[in-house]
């Protein structure tokens, strides 16, 4: 028996873990510290009442024989399915073919089990700084990655050059970790990128939602020629709450093709193989979200998720910090005061400001001296660590 020595090769532990691990060290030592997470990017409101009252009407049908459900479609029940197919049209301005979507337990899990239709000989080329999931997944089935910088110099927004060969092009908009938030011109370039040097673009569109810039799409496939080479994936999670339920989707045009062969067959014969499908329950309650009284619940969770990015950008130009993001995304991307290290302005916000963040290393290593807040928590309690921030760190 052999293990797959791929593994060995990433980091001890996952990001998110590790500032778990130091945190729970920190409250051992310092009981009484009133702790506010500005860290990983769960959301804190509840479900929309749309989505709720479904869940409960649909969870009262599988307590009786003759409105029971079982085993799940594997790509998606139709009412969701047409409810994201409308979704599509009405709010974002593009059409999609039904078949063309698959629905699935969630974007990270997708970004990650789409690689079982590639060959691991694939080089993948990653920006950095990223969302570690896109780097450790690839390293696990040992492919080639290369970094391609995202850095103040271009905004975080890389664009491809001629040294810039792969098979395999994640992107990320708006960006998580950065905010960044890239345009139609801009996502051209990559396109035309992908389609010259017979690449696939797999787009994470999971926090498209927060885009409030006109220039910047909100799915790929506004994008001129996106269909012959684009892959998007979406997700509940950010849009809706559903962190702690667990819903997403994958569109994969019907002419994309890699060797002659379609990758939307390739994709559902996977999902159908190794994936059961999610929940009718969950599946119901996802439909409710696109409901226009679901739609208009959700967009109210979004404006409450703005003010405090809003309110983070405003302390932070005050104080003449530095920062990224923040418009377009719920995400502010800080650059540590006094060019300090991600990991020490870590402890210091943990130490001074009781704040946990996320260190912009664990990212990459164009993350470092930068430090990642999100906007989910709670409006109150935010205010509360900007006012940490203002009095307690001296700057």
């Amino acid at each position: 028996m052999k293990i797959n020595r791929h593994y060995l090769d990433l980091k001890q532990s996952y990001l998110f873990k590790t500032i778990a691990a130091k945190t729970e060290d920190y409250k051992k030592a310092h009981p009484d510290a009133d702790i506010i997470r500005m860290g990983i990017g769960d959301v804190t409101l509840p479900l929309c009442p749309a989505a709720v009252a479904e869940m409960k009407k649909a969870a009262e049908e599988m307590g009786h024989s003759e409105s029971f459900h079982g085993y799940p479609e594997s790509y998606g029940e139709d009412f969701l399915i047409n409810a994201i197919q409308k979704h599509y049209k009405d709010h974002i301005g593009v059409d999609v073919n039904p078949s063309e979507i698959v629905v699935t337990c969630g974007a990270k899990e997708d970004v990650s089990n789409i690689l079982d239709i590639f060959d691991s000989d694939n080089t993948v080329l990653i920006p950095d700084p990223v969302y570690p999931v896109y780097c450790d997944t690839n390293i696990m089935a040992g492919r080639k990655i290369k970094y391609i910088s995202a850095s103040a110099e271009n905004d975080f927004l890389p664009l491809p050059s001629d040294n810039d060969c792969g098979d395999i092009i994640y992107i990320c908009s708006p960006n998580n970790p950065t905010g960044a938030a890239y345009t139609r011109e801009q996502l051209k370039i990559w396109v035309d990128f992908a389609i010259a040097n017979n690449a696939v673009i797999l787009y994470d569109a999971a926090y498209e939602i927060f885009i409030t810039d006109k220039s910047c799409p909100r799915s790929i496939f506004e994008v001129d020629g996106a269909r012959k080479c684009a892959i998007e994936f979406c997700s509940f999670s950010k849009t809706a709450g559903f962190t702690g339920v667990r819903c997403g989707y994958t569109v994969v045009p019907s002419e994309l093709e890699a060797d002659g062969v379609r990758l939307l067959d390739l994709w559902k014969r996977r999902q159908s193989t190794k994936f059961n499908g999610v929940s009718y329950v969950v599946q119901r309650a996802a439909a409710a979200v696109f409901s226009d009284e679901g739609y208009d619940q959700i967009l109210e969770n979004i404006k409450y998720y703005r003010r405090n990015t809003e309110n983070m950008m405003n302390t932070f130009s005050k104080l003449g910090l530095e920062f990224y993001g923040g418009k377009n995304s719920p995400y502010v991307w800080l650059k540590c005061p006094g060019n300090m290290k991600s990991w020490d302005f870590f402890d210091l916000m943990l130490d001074k400001c009781n704040i946990i963040g996320t260190p912009g290393e664990g990212f990459g290593s164009n993350g470092e001296g930068y430090f990642r807040l999100s906007g989910f928590g709670n409006n109150e309690r935010t205010q509360e660590a900007l006012k940490r921030i203002e009095t307690r760190l001296g700057i």
